[in-house]
């Protein structure tokens, strides 16, 4: 077997720390990873973050047509060498920044909401969840795999530190299921922190919608910003630029007492509160 360390010392690379470049070292693992994601023959696929192709290979067995991205145009070399020898030319590779990746045009493509598999870099992970949720016209569902304190974040309840900003944004588009702890030894280079794999369904219709999304994204980052404050005093220090009238009234109508703190309101809470502030137009 062909091992990443094998890899990199035959193309002569190193990972690169920068890019949070960790690879998969056992086969088996990334088949587990990949049957996770039920793929099947007619879904469209994208992998963010191919790296040496540990997913992508028993990924691409499964389907028609899988599309790749990943900034290090290096690593897109190798993993263009490992697929001709395996023979699989049904991926696509883009060496590109996922951040900038317009996932609504890359759907619209493929013909079809997209199934997203991903070795997530632990230095990008938060900013792409949230680009996946705020996409999810163009996301039917991802398996990725997280630091495992991030994942933790995912799946939090209110009232503990593990629930946050992106707790909110996420478990408000999507619900979120704990598949898989995986230990750092199972990487190479090997991490200092132990990994979880996550699947994530996305709601085509949130369980309460909020009016104005836009605005529910910037009254939790507000919320969160200063999560030992009050609610009401983290929300009028904020750049919201709201009255404190306003504010009040949009607390006491949603149910929300102005003296919690962020981390004790619900998902529920947040939309409720954001509904307050936009009314329904007369």
């Amino acid at each position: 077997m062909t091992t990443p360390a094998m890899l990199l010392k035959t193309w002569d690379l190193q990972a690169r720390k920068q890019l949070g470049q960790n690879f998969l070292v056992h086969a088996a693992l990334a088949e587990k990873i990949v049957r996770c994601a039920d793929l099947q023959a007619t879904d469209r696929v994208l992998e963010i973050g191919p790296g040496l192709g540990a997913l992508t290979l028993p990924a691409a067995r499964r389907v028609g047509k899988l599309v790749a991205i990943d900034k290090d145009p290096r690593l897109l070399e190798v993993l263009r060498h490992e697929l001709a020898a395996a023979g699989l030319g049904n991926v696509e590779l883009r060496a590109a920044d996922i951040l900038r990746v317009d996932l609504a045009r890359l759907a619209a493509e493929a013909g079809g909401p997209l199934v997203v598999l991903g070795n997530l870099p632990y230095n990008i992970s938060s900013p792409v969840l949230i680009q996946l949720v705020e996409a999810h016209g163009a996301v039917a569902r991802a398996v990725i795999m997280l630091q495992k304190e991030v994942a933790q974040r995912l799946a939090a309840a209110p009232g503990g530190r593990d629930y946050g900003r992106l707790t909110v944004m996420v478990q408000y588009r999507a619900v979120v299921t704990n598949l898989m702890d995986i230990g750092a030894a199972q990487f190479h280079p090997r991490p200092k922190v132990d990994s979880r794999v996550v699947g994530l369904t996305l709601r085509a219709h949130p369980a309460v919608a909020c009016r104005d999304e836009p605005l529910m994204a910037r009254v939790v980052r507000a919320a969160f910003q200063q999560r030992r404050k009050m609610l009401k005093n983290a929300l009028e220090k904020s750049d919201l630029g709201l009255p404190p009238e306003v504010l009040q009234q949009a607390l006491e109508a949603a149910g929300i007492d102005p003296r919690q703190r962020a981390e004790t309101v619900p998902v529920e809470g947040y939309v409720a509160l954001t509904n307050g502030l936009r009314p329904p137009p007369a």
